[in-house]
């Protein structure tokens, strides 16, 4: 399911970037009396505004519910979740050792590469 969400997401993005490098910006009537005018002919000057305007919005509600789907059922995986919980449930189900002065450090011992220190 999740490759199925992630292609039409793709498909999606790859729609909006191609639909709004197609678009006319505000400035174009000016450039368009320079050769490229012939673009809007094919729906008419109004209506390729208007259709590819709708598709456009189309294409961004699709990529944005894709992209909150993808990121829901990335949060909710199994084997997923935060490594310290996971590294606490691996020390709590450690065996404690049977004699537990052997663990501790004597308060007269010096820990190790702190004798170089100067005082």
């Amino acid at each position: 399911m999740e490759k199925f969400v992630l292609v039409i997401h793709i498909l999606a993005a790859l729609g909006v970037i191609g639909l709004v490098l197609l678009q006319h910006g505000k400035g174009a009537d000016m450039g368009a009396s320079f050769g490229s005018g012939a673009s809007g002919s094919l729906f008419g000057v109004s209506g390729s505004a208007n259709f590819m305007s709708r598709a456009t919005a189309v294409f961004v509600v699709i990529f944005f519910c894709t992209s909150l789907t993808l990121a829901y059922m990335a949060s909710h995986k199994d084997g997923g979740g935060s490594v310290v919980k996971a590294m606490a449930t691996q020390t709590s189900t450690t065996a404690a050792p049977a004699d537990a002065s052997a663990t501790t450090v004597p308060a007269t011992e010096v820990p190790a590469g702190t004798q170089d220190i100067p005082k």
